[in-house]
């Protein structure tokens, strides 16, 4: 390991003690991910000093690599296993993805800014990613023809529910998705067999999910 690559390792090892764990964030298999995925490949040079600050940072054409604390939030409310469906909403610069697809999911990703998709999918792929699909379209939509889920992670804000998300998703599944109604919150909708169960988990701050959204 180089030694701008171990102190960039120093640094994540930091963020995952102060950040993750110390807010109650410890599953083994997560931790391990957060502590390999160099994040700092996902932040645009003129953030790179910042890449394992405790806040998110700009990545381009208003979209934002969220927070650490709120990847690894998210991430353990899907309760993941290798194997499962997971369609992301919303592929950003390609962090979030990346901590996915090392679980081994098959991860669905969609992105609506198509310069942010491209080079997402790009550095994943440089990076040996091989079990991500990826979709330049309007996730509020979601995928269909990919469906049922058995998780769906949303990183922009739509002020009500999806319906189309919600259909997606397999019966027992999880999707973890920030709602602005009056404020913005990070709600776990777990879908049953005779509807949903939906649980508001924190306020938070997403972009605002775009395209069909914004008519709902």
């Amino acid at each position: 390991m180089s030694p701008v690559e171990s102190d960039y390792f120093l640094q994540r090892y930091n963020m995952v003690e102060e950040q993750i764990i110390k807010r109650g964030v410890s599953d083994a298999k997560l931790v391990s991910y957060l502590l390999k995925v160099p994040r700092h490949k996902f932040v645009p040079e003129e953030y790179i000093e910042h890449s394992y600050y405790d806040g998110p940072l700009p990545v381009g054409e208003g979209q934002t690599i969220s927070q650490p604390y709120i990847v690894a939030l998210m991430t353990s409310l899907l309760d993941l296993n290798e194997n499962d469906k997971v369609l992301e909403i919303g592929t950003g610069c390609g962090y979030q993805t990346a901590i996915l697809a090392e679980y081994g999911c098959s991860v669905y990703t969609i992105e609506i800014v198509k310069s942010l998709a491209e080079d997402a999918r790009k550095l994943l792929e440089s990076m040996g990613y091989s079990k991500i699909k990826y979709k330049i379209g309007d996730g509020y939509k979601g995928w269909p023809e990919y469906s049922p889920f058995d998780a769906i992670i949303v990183t922009a804000a739509p002020h009500s529910l999806p319906q189309p998300l919600v259909d997606q998703l397999k019966e027992g599944g999880r999707m973890v998705i920030p709602i602005e109604e009056d404020h913005q919150e990070l709600c776990l909708v777990t879908k049953k067999k005779h509807g949903i169960e939906q649980k508001r988990i924190t306020p938070v701050q997403f972009v605002p999910m775009t395209g069909e959204a914004q008519k709902t």
